[in-house]
């Protein structure tokens, strides 16, 4: 990465993406070009601001001493103007000391900025953030939770950077349950308005009432077979039955979207809404010579990807009797966001169990051309939510994950209580007090969804998640809380706290260190669609503030220039926590 080119050198306050430029020039010029890509490794240390083993990593290579390596890299790095001090270990480890000034430089810039210094993208991408919503006849549970609020809060990053982002829910809608869901709303003596409010009522009840029927009523299964046969002919009155189901389940389900503070978009697209492309899908693939006669159905065989059993991989294209294979709908739904929708970068919210389809999918997408290298295909593995009780994992199709409703409900109960139980609130009343549970309840199962990496296992763990300390959302909206009041005692805004800022303390320094690399944090999590990054960043800065908080007086400082640099620095790390979990789908109340 560049990051002169992407703008981090002239509006960018990580001393990082500065220093790895600056290493590189020296790398290049101590040793010579094929060493000017090198990364320099640039990580905190106890021992400094900033330190680099790069010369441990040459030394072997170079057949030279890691100290040797290091001093003929210092002799070339250019870091004056940032860095206070260069010093050699031992072990050849190159430690740095930043500039206080130049730190408190950069801070000053972050606290004149509305947008905190965080550049813009300088190639701004559109990209298409698409995930799996609750199929037609199923109701939103645990495992739907985290796909959501991670492609939520992922697709909130890039729109910060710049990016135009094109947010999809992608609705199950042409599965063989369908044509019995269909026949059980036609069955209903009062008419189909009548069943649609059945359906609205309980999808999942409706569902199993379906399947019950096609078990159990031969006339009822064949019909339903029937109505599937009549949907993937491209029915017209059966596309609007289909289309009315998949309404009435975007009704049922917006409610639980809406309390979560995830956008479900007006006219979610079903797997149905891409029918039209699918013969183009089907000719682009014959034509191209990549689709076979396999007994009347048509495939495509992957020899870079093998199968169990070591032969190349083979994925149904075209069934025999004319139906669509899984990745056949999905090459048309890419077909459609690259060609319609224009974009160059697709993230793929889904969980691990669909990498194998996923990455047949990318395979053809790519050897048939639909998908240029250009394009970025990128699959943003989830990982399963696991029940802290059994230790096993909540699948989101299953009866026994627990529907996401209950356990929001769950949450809510568990922050009612906390409050009660810690005697914060007190002065809260009626709805201000049902603010503040609701922002503790959502902010902490979206915060716990987020702390860990999407694709490990996370444990729905609700006496972990709600609460005001720990790894919790409560203990960073509390901080920010607190940094409110210190404004509101002193009757100021925010806003008029304009330093200088000077660093004093050790307190100071490691905040406003920590404060520096919001902007490269946020670019990290955009470019590997990990917003975990930026969720632990944020735990990290309330961490430190609180160390801040404790150890240097604000208000009472001992001096007015002090005072002032403290209510500058505490007005900096306000907008920043704010400013972070909007970006992450969290709330931040004024009182909690």
């Amino acid at each position: 990465m560049n990051h002169e080119r992407k703008g981090f050198t002239v509006t960018g306050l990580s001393p990082v993406p500065i220093l790895t430029d600056r290493f590189r020039a020296a790398l290049r010029n101590a040793l010579g070009w094929e060493y000017a890509g090198t990364d320099p490794v640039l990580r905190r240390s106890r021992h400094a601001d900033l330190q680099s083993n790069v010369a441990l990593a040459l030394a072997r290579k170079l057949d030279r001493s890691p100290r040797s390596v290091a001093r003929q890299i210092v002799k070339q790095l250019r870091v004056a103007d940032l860095v206070s001090r260069v010093r050699i270990s031992k072990r050849g480890y190159i430690n740095l000391t930043l500039s206080e000034k130049w730190i408190a430089a950069q801070l000053q810039r972050f606290l004149d900025d509305e947008r905190l210094a965080v550049p813009a993208a300088f190639s701004p991408q559109r990209v298409a953030v698409t995930l799996s919503t609750p199929s037609v006849g199923t109701v939103m549970n645990a495992g739907h939770l985290r796909p959501a609020i991670v492609g939520h809060a992922l697709a909130r990053i890039l729109a910060f950077l710049g990016h135009e982002v094109i947010w999809e829910n992608h609705i199950g809608d042409r599965g063989a349950p369908l044509g019995a869901l269909i026949e059980h709303l036609l069955d209903f003596e009062e008419g189909i308005d009548a069943g649609l409010n059945v359906f609205t009522v309980d999808p999942d009840a409706f569902r199993r009432a379906a399947e019950a029927k096609f078990e159990s009523d031969a006339e009822f299964a064949g019909r339903a077979r029937r109505r599937l046969d009549a949907l993937r002919a491209g029915d017209e009155e059966t596309r609007r039955y289909r289309r009315l189901l998949v309404d009435a389940s975007t009704a049922f389900h917006r409610p639980l979207y809406d309390r979560l503070g995830v956008p479900l978009t007006g006219d979610p697209r079903g797997e149905g809404f891409y029918d039209e492309y699918l013969p183009e899908v089907v000719d682009e693939l014959v034509a191209r010579g990549l689709a076979v006669d396999a007994g009347g159905a048509l495939c495509v065989l992957l020899p870079g990807l093998t199968g169990e059993d070591g032969e190349p991989r083979a994925v149904i294209i075209r069934e025999s009797d004319g139906g669509y294979g899984h990745t056949t709908i999905d090459l048309a739904a890419m077909l459609h966001r690259l060609d319609a929708l224009r974009v160059q970068r697709v993230v793929y919210v889904v969980e691990g169990e669909e990498r194998e389809h996923l990455e047949t999918l990318f395979a053809v997408a790519r050897r048939s051309g639909m998908a240029p290298g250009e394009v970025a295909l990128d699959h943003a593995e989830i990982g399963p939510v696991i029940d802290p009780r059994t230790g096993h994992e909540l699948v989101s199709g299953s009866v026994n994950s627990g529907r996401a409703s209950d356990l929001m409900d769950r949450a809510r109960r568990r922050a009612a209580s906390v409050l009660r139980r810690k005697g914060r609130g007190k002065w809260l009343k009626g709805e201000s007090r049902a603010a503040v549970r609701d922002a503790l309840a959502t902010g902490a199962v979206k915060f716990a969804e987020l702390l860990v990496r999407r694709d490990v296992g996370h444990s729905f763990d609700l006496d972990r998640m709600v609460g005001y300390s720990g790894r919790t959302a409560g203990f960073v909206q509390y901080t920010a809380v607190q940094l409110k009041s210190i404004f509101r005692r002193a009757k100021l805004a925010p806003e008029s706290a304009s330093g200088p800022i000077v660093i004093g303390t050790r307190e100071e320094r490691a905040l406003a260190l920590h404060l520096l690399d919001f902007g490269f944090t946020l670019e990290q999590a955009a470019a590997a669609a990990e917003p975990h990054r930026l969720a632990r960043y944020l735990h990290d800065l309330a961490a430190l503030c609180a160390a801040f908080y404790r150890a240097c007086p604000v208000r009472e400082a001992a001096d007015e220039e002090t005072r002032e640099s403290r209510l500058a620095l505490c007005a900096v790390t306000l907008r920043t926590l704010v400013t972070g979990l909007d970006l992450l789908g969290v709330p931040v109340p004024d009182r909690m």
